[in-house]
């Protein structure tokens, strides 16, 4: 899982930076700016994390767990803040916090990689 995962974190932080800044663009021309804003604060936040987790992946055991969950956590995230904005409702009800609670853990993964050996090392 972890050899098609590294080269996928990647190729999604350079699409969540590019919702960022989309994200922010909307935002900056929308009448109420604060869901794209807090959108794009959560991609333009997470894109850097997933490449400093790609560069570290070799060296850190959690890299794996802790990009899939801020992956997933981020899009739940911003997708549900997007959602509200574009149609009114979010994606499904508690969609947003289950989304940081992803996120939760994933930083949660990052940090345990600093106590759990590389299996490799």
């Amino acid at each position: 899982m972890s050899i098609s995962l590294r080269p996928a974190s990647l190729f999604v932080a350079g699409l969540m930076g590019l919702a960022g800044v989309a994200a922010a663009a909307a935002a900056s021309h929308g009448s109420d700016p604060r869901l794209m804003a807090g959108a794009s604060a959560m991609c333009l936040a997470h894109a850097p994390a997933l490449v400093a987790l790609h560069a570290a992946w070799p060296s850190m055991r959690t890299a794996p767990l802790a990009a899939l969950l801020l992956i997933l956590g981020t899009a739940l995230f911003a997708g549900d803040l997007v959602f509200r904005h574009s149609a009114g409702h979010g994606l499904f009800p508690m969609a947003a916090p289950t989304g940081g609670v992803i996120m939760m853990a994933g930083w949660l993964a990052v940090a345990l990689g600093a106590f759990l050996p590389n299996r490799n090392a």
